[in-house]
């Protein structure tokens, strides 16, 4: 058990809340080891790899209450898609392009997260898009008078498309209850933070009438705190805010890239020594919530569940090809 005053426990937060995160930020790092697994051998057209994002996708979606509230992910997101109410089996669902992918019943690319009944709002592969969506979700919630709060997030390069700021520049002037998380790794696929936003992300929020927050993604802690403070504002009435939080992922943009051609060596292990598992686990070591045994037991359970789920996702069922246009066009409806 902890002890004394820690920083979870000025946050808020019980022991049984950290344990959740620490095996949800698990489920994606093995969701994700499991998916290049799958790549390699030819089973998985598609893979948008999270890890190193972790702490800053499974502290800020902690930060939201779900059932109530909204999430417009990117399709960086599986660790927050987990938190919203994804299971492992989903994933890989949505990955085979399986009959019951929770997201689009098999058509839609891998990691374009959605699903009504835990309010994740489908994404789209043009960059910030989901920024407007949210913002116009924001409004509607605020129009009802619902206490509930809506967030999205994008990483840095998003910041730099039209549809952020139109987002931005909305909910600044409707004081809209959204929550604009960046997760800034940065690199626009291949282009660094450097050579694409001017100033700082976290700076742009004043532009718009609304506070911006910058801290460590790498602390699940820190992305809990930044995010609840917008959180809590956006459902006191005061609008909207923007966290940044600052990451790195340790694999390519996507299965399709290669980072080799524009990230050192020593650049991508100097940051994979930050890596915000064993950082996490540290932290749970020196508030004596679990031990080196307990860890390694979270892991093999962790890592068994996902290869069990994965698994079962492959031999599901794929989509009858007789509904190929079911979803896709208006039914014709005769008016006499």
């Amino acid at each position: 058990m902890a002890k004394g005053t820690d920083r979870h426990t000025e946050l808020g937060l019980k022991e049984e809340d950290l344990i959740e995160m620490y095996r949800f930020m698990l489920t994606a790092r093995y969701c994700d080891e499991r998916q290049w697994g799958l790549n390699r051998q030819g089973k998985a057209p598609f893979v948008v790899p999270v890890s190193g994002h972790e702490a800053a996708q499974v502290g800020s979606a902690w930060a939201f209450e779900r059932g109530k509230d909204v999430f417009c992910p990117y399709y960086r997101d599986l660790a927050l898609a987990l938190v919203a109410g994804f299971t492992p089996k989903d994933v890989f669902l949505g990955l085979f392009g399986k009959k019951d992918d929770p997201s689009s019943g098999g058509r839609q690319m891998p990691a374009h997260w959605g699903a009504k009944d835990r309010n994740i709002i489908t994404g789209s592969s043009p960059i910030a898009t989901q920024c407007l969506h949210a913002a116009g979700i924001a409004l509607s919630k605020k129009l009802k008078r619902s206490d509930a709060v809506v967030g999205t997030w994008c990483g840095e390069g998003g910041t730099s498309e039209g549809d952020w700021h139109g987002a931005m520049n909305f909910a600044g002037i409707h004081k809209l209850p959204l929550v604009l998380v960046v997760e800034n790794n940065q690199y626009a696929i291949s282009v660094h933070v450097s050579k694409q936003v001017a100033g700082s992300v976290h700076g742009r929020a004043q532009g718009y009438g609304m506070p911006g927050a910058v801290g460590d993604g790498n602390d699940v802690l820190e992305a809990y705190k930044l995010t609840k403070e917008a959180v809590d504002r956006a459902r006191a009435g005061e609008g909207a805010s923007l966290v940044e939080l600052l990451t790195y992922r340790h694999y390519s943009h996507t299965s399709d890239d290669d980072d080799r051609t524009y990230r050192k060596k020593e650049e991508v292990e100097e940051w994979k020594a930050k890596d915000p598992i064993p950082r996490f686990e540290a932290y749970l070591r020196s508030v004596e919530m679990i031990d080196d045994a307990r860890i390694q037991e979270m892991r093999d359970e962790t890592k068994t569940t996902v290869d069990e789920q994965a698994a079962q996702a492959e031999e599901a069922d794929f989509p009858d090809p007789t509904t190929a246009y079911d979803n896709v066009y208006a039914e014709r409806v005769e008016v006499r």
